[in-house]
Order: structure tokens, then sequence, then C-alpha cells
């Protein structure tokens, strides 16, 4: 029964910690455009590789 005194203010706390995640989320305008992140797949050129990314044939 103790243990809900630790339980019960850690998740509110965890609540209001993902509520303030969330309305960050959207003021920022992480979720405006929701549709181009989804077309985005059908571009016909697809993005650039760094060369530094690219993998080199092994030596040996």
């Amino acid at each position: 029964m103790d243990i809900l005194y630790l339980l019960i203010p850690l998740s509110v706390v965890l609540v209001l910690a993902i509520v303030g995640v969330f309305g960050w989320a959207i003021h920022s305008g992480q979720l405006d455009d929701l549709e181009r992140e989804g077309d985005r797949i059908f571009d016909e050129e697809p993005a650039g590789v760094d060369r530094d990314q690219v993998r080199q044939p092994n030596g040996s």
C-alpha cells in the first residue's frame, strides 16, 4: 500500500511529461504536413548518398 504513495505521483509526472512533449511537437510544426511525408516515397529521384556513406569494396 505504501508503494502507491510513490507510484501515483510518478505516473502523474510521466503523463504530464508526455503531454508536454506532444504539445511541443504540435506547436513546433512537427505534425503540420503529414501527406507530404507519405508522398515522398513516390518521388522519382532518390535522395543522394554522401560519399562517406558509400560502402567501399574490400581490398583483399
